[in-house]
């Protein structure tokens, strides 16, 4: 006699599972459909890198006006306008291109995506694609939305503190690799901890964490949402550190929020 199926297990009839064999193909198959998802990936980041090549200086021109903003503030001191210097003759050149890089990486960045997503879709079932979409869409979100606050909120205060220690007797000498590298790194570190939901979700999704652990934690990372400010900042004013600090608090109490219903959901799940 043949014993009953475990709930929630798959058999030859689960339509989950003549969904998942509607999507194979082939090992050698596989490895083509790799090939090509690469080749067109490989194509769209180079027509990124040479499309933004073409506007490597007015993307650094946009980097800068925080810096101009900032500038501004101290004429008497600073005078009119910035000026940029370079320690070597080659400099400009590779400024340029990580400029260009680092913009063809942003602009092919969800052509790529698709070209993954193409490849490993066939793979998934359509709630898992749902979820693979939805994902996608939230985290280039929240990462925008993490440097775009970076841009427009922080820099041109953590420039305007850094420049209030020139004088008459010490001006700045600015350095065009240094300080691209500064704003780079600035919106990269401020994308990346707009991503805590994103974590929080798929941790809470896991079960490895809960809204009820979460809250309990809540003071705590208060006094580590402050060190990592002071970590990532390059500014030692409290100002600066509050401004990465407050916004990470807020999306932790907010990923809190997040797993109470993610844990609410898997209990009205539940079976009784």
């Amino acid at each position: 006699m043949a014993e009953p199926m475990p709930a929630g297990a798959s058999g030859p009839g689960d339509p989950r599972e003549t969904e998942l064999d509607d999507g194979r193909m082939p090992f050698v198959e596989h490895l083509r459909e790799l090939r090509l998802r690469l080749r067109n990936a490989a194509i769209f980041f180079l027509i990124g890198v040479i499309g933004s090549w073409a506007f490597a200086g007015d993307i650094y021109d946009w980097l800068r006006q925080p810096l101009e903003r900032a500038w501004a503030k101290y004429p008497a001191v600073l005078g009119p306008e910035s000026k940029m210097a370079f320690a070597s003759i080659v400099e400009p050149f590779w400024v340029d291109m990580s400029v260009a890089l680092w913009a063809g990486i942003f602009v092919s960045s969800p052509f790529i995506f698709f070209q993954l997503w193409r490849f490993v879709a066939p793979g998934l079932y359509q709630t898992e694609r749902q979820t693979g979409v939805w994902f996608s869409i939230f985290s280039a979100a929240f990462f925008v939305s993490g440097a775009a606050f970076c841009y427009y909120f922080v820099l041109e205060q953590l420039f305007t503190f850094l420049l209030g220690y020139a004088d008459k007797k010490t001006q700045p000498v600015l350095m065009l690799r240094e300080y691209f590298d500064l704003t780079r790194n600035m919106m990269l570190a401020f994308g990346a901890v707009f991503e805590l939901p994103l974590l929080i979700y798929f941790l809470a999704k896991i079960g490895l964490v809960t809204h009820r652990g979460l809250w309990r934690f809540n003071r705590w990372f208060v006094v580590i949402a402050f060190v990592i400010g002071a970590i990532l900042t390059p500014s030692p004013d409290v100002p600066t550190q509050v401004m990465m600090a407050v916004p990470m608090i807020v999306l932790y109490n907010l990923s809190i929020v997040v797993a109470w219903v993610v844990v609410r959901n898997r209990e009205k799940s539940a079976p009784e």
